[in-house]
């Protein structure tokens, strides 16, 4: 008997794990690229374009559905030319086609169906389609055959469409400059997130919970500028509750990407790196700024789950886990009450059973039939230490009985059968972790974070530079697809932080070169800002540039960030100046929508201040050195920037001039300290180091 071969279609030269996850289907799919597009000019066929991502849990359902399905591999590559995009990998295009997507539907998501004409305009937008067509929801297969028959007798009309929508496009990626914002505008973002806050259960919106981390940051920088309690609450019944839920991996630590729920209990299981770095930054913060040892821990807690689960041996980081094993979503993260009492004491099962919630009949039910499965999402209804209170058990006892059990289920929890880890090292989020990292190796003095974030960014140095600039995805020793503002943006954010948090300057220089790739390969030398692409990327319908906060904050709101910062280091006035153009330039749009932007209004909380300029002159190691950096650390000071002015650099003191007269005083550690243009008397000691910071 002979054996069929196997096919293989287009995708089979790619790194990519979601184009590698279709590269056996019936569907004749092409990458991203010049021969897919000339392939669809010279047959004169629409482009059909697929976008979504390895770990997306509708992707794989619609993937099961129609892309593995014969009819429908024979209609699309009858009629239409495929084309399939990672969006991790192409952001810009996914930006560009989801853009189009909520222009036409009013909403998006992935994945993301487009259909366009052989010059790449869009025409027809969707997300998610079933094979076949049920009451008034049509499926994928009727669409193909009537965009088919659509193509074939109103080609000219479908053309005009397209040039319609790509016109719309092309306006929509135009900002028009305003003036600068100012401290009404904070009380305005204010009001309007304490209006969609959930003061029940946290987090903003009555359905679905995202954890929305830049709302929570701009709301911690309100609330010191303010001293506004509510403020500071709204973002710890977040924290808490959220932590509670079963959003949190109470067995492998770790946050899933969102709830389907307004309890944050049933989460959507995937795991993104993005997510736990955001978080990572807002739980530190939430504890400088109140000293909670519950966010201390859970940062901690999602620190230790990225360094055993999702560090590659070279140093750069996972992009995201799976939300689906063995065909089923979160199936490798339920507990059923038989499972607990196959692997726990008796008595461990009941703390178990009444501390996280786990029942016989089980909380989580089956999506297509709704029928519950005796599966359990692990969750707490109360803070463990409320519930110390209540049972009258000492704090300690319990916590320490909860990681006997931990323990236990996390090892019989791993001879599961894994989640699908997407591979694939990103440098915008390595950016993001770096920066993670770094923050906490500060505020926590851990030298074990720091030495992971010199390592990432000596990963990308070695990795993901080339030929003068940065790369976006690296891949089993591949690099591939030019650097977009998110990496360059991201990567600088984790390059000062980790300047502050080694003293290092080498981070600094590397920052300041690539912020100048970033004016003369990004910017919109016309209207200011930053576009999402280089002008170098030729393979993409329009530069879009915004500065709208999504799942990570925007480029353009960490860019302004980051210039300030820099530019207050550097004491570069022509930098402040180049940042103050970026908030101009969007000003307009932030003033439309400002929840839509609070990254970016957390930039603009910066400008207005009142912040400092730290400059700490002694020896690395003198204990005073020491005492005053972690004075300052451990205080919850968004609006600080530190320089360690030890002698040795010779670098820094050449390019900050100030440096040379700010010495030493009677041999002793010295801090001086500016603020909003005044400097303030030097001090010897730590109390007057924090007595001038505290009033300010």
């Amino acid at each position: 008997m002979v054996r069929k071969k196997e096919f293989k279609n287009h995708l089979a030269r790619e790194k990519s794990p979601y184009l590698l996850q279709h590269v056996n289907n019936p569907v004749d799919w092409y990458p991203w690229g010049e021969e897919a597009f000339q392939k669809a000019k010279e047959e004169n066929k629409p482009v059909f374009l697929s976008i979504g991502y390895s770990t997306c849990h509708w992707c794989h359902v619609m993937a099961r559905e129609s892309f593995q399905d014969p009819e429908v591999g024979e209609i699309l590559n009858q009629y239409f030319v495929a084309v399939k995009v990672d969006r991790e990998e192409r952001p810009d295009l996914d930006s560009i086609y989801m853009t189009v997507c909520q222009m036409m539907t009013g909403s998006g998501g992935w994945p993301l169906t487009i259909i366009l004409t052989p010059e790449l305009k869009p025409f027809f937008a969707g997300t998610y389609f079933p094979k076949e067509s049920v009451g008034r929801g049509v499926g994928l297969k009727d669409l193909l055959l009537n965009v088919r028959d659509i193509w074939e007798q109103k080609k000219v009309e479908l053309v005009k469409s397209a040039d319609e929508v790509t016109s719309a496009l092309l306006d929509f990626a135009k900002t028009k400059s305003g003036e600068l914002l100012d401290e009404s505008h904070l009380e305005e973002t204010y009001h309007q997130l304490r209006e969609n806050f959930d003061k029940d259960k946290g987090g903003f919106g009555g359905f679905q919970k995202f954890p929305t981390v830049h709302h929570l940051l701009f709301l911690l920088r309100y609330w010191k500028r303010t001293a506004d309690k509510e403020a500071l609450d709204m973002v710890e019944k977040t924290l808490q509750n959220m932590r509670m839920g079963g959003i949190w991996d109470h067995v492998g630590f770790g946050f899933h990407r969102y709830a389907v729920d307004p309890n944050w209990l049933v989460p959507h299981f995937e795991k993104m790196l993005y997510d736990q770095a955001l978080l990572v930054l807002v739980y530190t913060e939430a504890y400088q700024a109140t000293h909670h040892p519950l966010y201390r821990q859970t940062a901690q807690e999602i620190i230790e789950y990225l360094l055993r689960d999702m560090r590659s041996s070279e140093g750069g980081f996972y992009s995201a886990e799976d939300a689906d094993s063995e065909g089923a979503e979160g199936k490798f993260y339920l507990w059923s009450l038989d499972e607990l009492k196959d692997i726990l004491t008796p008595e461990e099962v009941e703390t178990a059973r009444k501390i996280y919630n786990v029942n016989e009949e089980g909380n989580f039910q089956e999506e297509s039939t709704g029928i519950k499965t005796g599966a359990n999402i692990l969750h707490l209804s109360q803070p463990l230490d409320m519930i110390a209170k209540i049972k009258g058990i000492k704090k300690e006892k319990l916590f320490s009985d909860l990681e006997v059990i931990r323990k236990k289920l996390f090892k019989s929890r791993e001879t599961r059968i894994h989640p699908h880890k997407d591979d694939k090292i990103l440098t915008d989020w390595n950016g993001l972790i770096i920066a993670a990292l770094a923050r906490t190796s500060q505020v926590f003095n851990n030298n074990e974070y720091r030495e992971a974030a010199v390592e990432a960014v000596e990963f990308i140095k070695e990795k993901m530079m080339k030929d003068g600039k940065l790369w976006h995805r690296y891949r089993a020793d591949e690099v591939k697809v030019n650097g977009n503002l998110d990496d360059y943006a991201f990567l600088m954010w984790g390059l000062i932080e980790l300047y502050e948090a080694t003293f290092n300057s080498s981070y600094l220089q590397l920052a300041l070169n690539l912020n100048e790739i970033l004016q003369d390969k990004f910017m919109d030398k016309d209207g200011g800002g930053f576009y999402f692409t280089s002008e170098d990327t030729t393979d993409i319908l329009v530069r879009k540039k915004e500065a709208y906060d999504t799942a990570i904050p925007s480029g353009n709101s960490v860019i302004y960030l980051n210039m300030l910062r820099l530019a207050s280091i550097m004491e570069d006035q022509q930098l402040d100046q180049q940042a103050l153009m970026i908030e101009k330039a969007f000003s307009p749009l932030v003033l439309n929508s400002p929840t839509g932007f609070t990254m970016f209004l957390s930039a603009v909380d910066l400008r207005l201040g009142p912040g400092f300029e730290v400059v700490i002159s002694g020896e690395t190691d003198h204990f005073l050195t020491k005492s005053m950096l972690k004075a300052l650390r451990e205080k919850y000071l968004p609006n600080i920037t530190l320089i360690l002015n030890s002698w040795n650099d010779d670098w820094l003191m050449e390019k900050v001039e100030s440096l040379s007269e700010k010495r030493m005083i009677e041999d002793k550690t010295t801090a001086y300290l500016c603020s909003r243009g005044t400097c303030f008397a030097p001090v010897n000691d730590v109390d007057s180091l924090l007595g001038i910071v505290n009033k300010r």
